[in-house]
């Protein structure tokens, strides 16, 4: 589905990804890790398109995307900060969105779901943060797209919610749906990724599941084994 090749990305002086290549098939739960600054949002926002790189190509469904624009229709996008105007309702910003994308949306079972209805008329600006990510997944999910970018989807979530949320992603999953995720919760990768990209000073250190991960390195749980990574012992 997704192929990088050589991908460079300066700004000023600082290299955020260097000679990156990566090629993610169709179908499946795929990590992003990496420490800040590794260049995981710098990669996740040039598949957007909100990051042009200095060099390299980025293929969907073996079209390039550069200087392009209406293969991202094809993407549903969960930013890590749920920043909506705070002067707009909930029922205005789904409207607004819906709006916005020439697609049909799927959002009632979704507001049901994380129990939004007592919330669709008030102003955003008044939301808890917990709240406003639920918005915040069902803007997310609403639209059916073939590739999913989650950008630490869990945050601000309670227990309830995030079952809710990986029920969403397994269910996704099994319609044959790619998706990203960039996530620090080592227990959510261990749960539910097939596969793990690690990146570490904008270059790809390791890519597989999270088994041959702990057979690299030698661990039995995934937090030491992503520790174990980032001293780049291993690589």
């Amino acid at each position: 589905m997704i192929q990088i090749n050589n991908l460079n990305k300066k700004f000023g002086k600082l290299t955020v990804l260097e000679g990156l290549d990566l090629e993610i098939n169709s179908g499946g739960i795929f990590a992003i890790l990496g420490p800040n600054g590794s260049g995981k949002t710098t990669l996740i926002k040039s598949i957007l398109g909100m990051v042009i790189p200095n060099s390299g190509d980025i293929k969907l469904n073996g079209k390039t995307i550069l200087k392009e624009w209406e293969y991202r229709n094809q993407i549903n996008y969960l930013p890590q900060i749920a920043n909506f105007p705070s002067n707009l309702s909930v029922n205005e910003l789904i409207g607004m969105v819906k709006n916005l994308r020439p697609k049909k949306a799927n959002e009632v079972e979704l507001i049901s779901l994380f129990g939004l209805e007592q919330f669709l008329d008030k102003k955003l600006g008044n939301l808890s943060g917990g709240t406003k990510q639920k918005v915040n997944i069902v803007l997310t999910f609403m639209f059916d797209s073939e590739l999913i970018i989650l950008d630490e989807p869990t945050t601000g979530l309670d227990p309830i919610s995030l079952i809710h949320l990986k029920d969403i992603i397994q269910k996704e999953k099994e319609k044959g749906k790619t998706l990203l995720i960039t996530t620090h919760i080592m227990s959510l990768v261990e749960e539910i990724a097939d596969e793990i990209v690690f990146l570490l000073d904008g270059e790809i250190y390791f890519k597989g599941s999270v088994i041959e991960l702990k057979k690299r390195t030698g661990q039995t749980d995934i937090e030491h084994a992503i520790a174990n990574l980032m001293t780049k012992e291993n690589v």
